[in-house]
């Protein structure tokens, strides 16, 4: 692909007449991560192959140079201070490039990879983009404000959909070896794989949720299920996710089982908690439960050993685009829509969504729901 600005101009000072001087910038200078220095040579030699004409070859070798190192330090403002002078569109695509060659060079290295390392270095080049392409950030905001901004949200989100339950699928039946057998340290990333995708996943049901208000009962009509196989389903879902962070998720039932309700917006609500419970948690046990309150009512309950939420935090604990500091370990997202639906789900479902903490013991979500016995055939 050609890579060539929109609008080129050299610029007055001669420090920067001799940047734009060398077509030959070497797109690795003070750049430390043997990683971002491979993958930027890479990139410069796509440039090359593109038969990109001199003077934009200059351009492209001059911000690719910038581009890697403000990746490497993680200082955006290293690449931003050419924006001005380069088209931000070339600026963007090289980011792009830069991407893709350094997941490249990890998946075809033997070099050791820490799960640590790639989320950070990922959010640099993120940070990067984000710096020196700011307009479309513009424009995407704009239209989500619109009028229809939130049909724009669902038609994103349902497109995500589908691959990521094929991530899903497929991370999970390498991960049990259904493929062949699998060593330790891929087992490991294949957790991480799953459990990202899950959350993002979660992420994507919440947002077609919140386009189409959120209290929406797909199960329009009652109809008979079991409890338990209820929290079998989700116990199944997040077990990956547990197994990797070292948790144990419990599954506790004293109610009869058949019942007549609606089974996927209960569904939703506890996978929510329970998806939650283990991104806050970082030892112990989330516990999944359901306890008959009398011959009709059941209380639902998910229950961490985590390390409590900030009181100051509970009167925005619903809020759908809140922000706030992650706590220890890996989150994939931050946003809130997760209890914010769940919270409208169970009151559609004639419920208030309860929460009990505390710093030495965690953290109990907890609701009560009109569930009549199922008649027996």
């Amino acid at each position: 692909m050609t890579v060539r600005p929109a609008e080129a101009r050299r610029p007055e000072s001669p420090e920067s007449r001799i940047a734009y001087a060398a077509p030959s910038v070497e797109p690795m200078a003070g750049v430390s991560s043997l990683v971002i220095a491979a993958a930027a040579r890479r990139v410069a030699q796509r440039v090359r192959d593109d038969g990109v004409e001199p003077a934009d070859l200059d351009v492209a070798s001059t911000f690719l140079a910038a581009i890697a190192l403000a990746v490497d330090r993680d200082q955006p403002r290293y690449a931003t201070e050419l924006v001005q002078r380069l088209s931000p569109r070339v600026g963007a695509r090289l980011v792009e490039m830069l991407r893709t060659e350094v997941i490249n060079r990890w998946a075809t290295s033997g070099d050791s990879l820490t799960p640590a390392g790639m989320l950070q270095t990922l959010g640099a080049i993120e940070r990067v983009r984000e710096a020196i392409e700011p307009e479309p950030t513009r424009l995407l905001a704009e239209r989500l404000t619109e009028p229809g901004g939130l049909d724009l949200v669902a038609e994103i989100a349902h497109d995500l959909r589908s691959p990521l339950t094929a991530i899903l699928f497929l991370s999970e039946t390498l991960q049990t070896g259904q493929s062949g057998e699998i060593n330790d340290v891929q087992s490991h990333q294949l957790a991480l794989i799953y459990s990202a995708a899950l959350g993002l996943s979660a992420l994507v049901s919440n947002a077609i949720e919140l386009a189409h208000g959120g209290d929406r009962l797909v199960d329009n009509e009652p109809c008979p299920f079991s409890i338990v196989q209820t929290l079998d389903a989700v116990h199944d879902i997040v077990r990956p996710m547990a197994e990797e962070k070292g948790l144990t998720v419990q599954v506790r039932s004293s109610a009869a089982d058949l019942r007549i309700g609606h089974p996927v917006a209960l569904s939703r609500a506890l996978l929510n908690l329970t998806c939650n419970a283990l991104k806050f948690t970082e030892r112990g046990l989330v516990e999944i439960a359901a306890v008959a309150s009398d011959d009709v009512h059941v209380e639902f309950s998910v229950r961490d050993t985590g390390a409590g939420i900030d009181p100051q935090a509970l009167t925005r604990l619903y809020q759908p685009f809140r922000r706030t500091r992650s706590r220890t370990g890996f989150t994939f997202s931050g946003t809130g829509l997760g209890l914010a639906i769940t919270r409208t789900l169970i009151a559609a479902m004639g419920s208030e969504l309860q929460v009990e903490t505390g710093a030495s013991w965690g953290t109990r979500f907890h609701f009560e729901v009109a569930l009549p016995l199922a008649p027996v055939h």
